[in-house]
């Protein structure tokens, strides 16, 4: 495995040292990693994730961008049988009260969905948000609130693409009540559970979402979501070249 620490030499422009270069086998890399990206909930293997590539996973995480450098994130690493088997009775408590939220007619479905893989994924991860972690003040972050927990999703995000390339596979359970997540893991009131993840090595990884292929929800088109300038103002590819060029990515 080659040095990828953020401490490696990166490639640079002859004509400006500071400026890094990416090829086109790198961004070839990137759109691969994202567009096959899986929130992955049954087809975990029992292996082990190696610490060496656990221990870049998380770094990459830990680079992700904060309001105000203010790295808010802890990351909990949760391998114990006993602490995980409390994890999952959250959960299906949790499950049981949220099928009951749906119409009769999504219901059925619903209870066919498989949504978590607390046991069967060799570790569980827990990221976590401390909001006093930067002081009361924090740059960026005066007049959005919010801003702490939304850098704490862009570490989930990172922590996400880099075990896609190192071919791990993460599922995101958020069915669980805030509280009985923080009383089976002994996190503080004052600190947010932001994301609890299942993590390891899979049997494969599906081509497309699972919630998409059992006809949950369809994924909407880009062109629908784009507006210019003010609110639910779109145009088409005839009055604007982006809406276009979106045509022809396709799905």
């Amino acid at each position: 495995m080659p040095d990828i620490s953020p401490e490696t030499p990166p490639n640079r422009t002859p004509d400006n040292p500071q400026q890094i270069e990416f090829t086109q086998a790198d961004r070839d890399s990137l759109y691969k990693t994202i567009f096959n990206r899986r929130d992955v909930r049954g087809q975990f293997k029992p292996d082990a994730i190696p610490d060496d590539v656990l221990a870049r996973i998380l770094n990459a995480a830990h680079h992700a961008p904060s309001v105000g450098f203010m790295q808010p994130w802890n990351f909990m690493v949760i391998r114990s049988n006993e602490v995980r088997q409390k994890i999952h009775q959250a959960f299906l408590k949790a499950n049981a009260e949220a099928a009951e939220m749906f119409p009769d007619a999504k219901q059925k479905q619903y209870k066919s969905l498989k949504l978590e893989g607390i046991l069967e994924s060799p570790m569980n991860l827990c990221i976590t948000c401390d909001r006093n972690k930067a002081g009361p003040v924090v740059l960026g972050r005066t007049h959005n609130k919010s801003m702490d927990v939304n850098s704490t999703v862009c570490a989930v995000q990172n922590l996400w693409l880099a075990a896609r390339a190192e071919n791990v596979g993460v599922g995101w359970v958020s069915i669980i009540e805030q509280e009985a997540l923080q009383d089976a893991l002994g996190i503080p009131r004052n600190i947010i559970p932001v994301a609890y993840l299942c993590m390891g090595y899979v049997s494969h990884f599906k081509d497309k979402p699972e919630l998409e292929t059992k006809g949950w929800r369809q994924r909407l088109p880009l062109k629908d979501l784009i507006y210019f300038d003010q609110w639910q103002e779109q145009k088409s590819a005839e009055e604007d070249q982006l809406i276009a060029e979106v045509g022809k990515l396709g799905d």
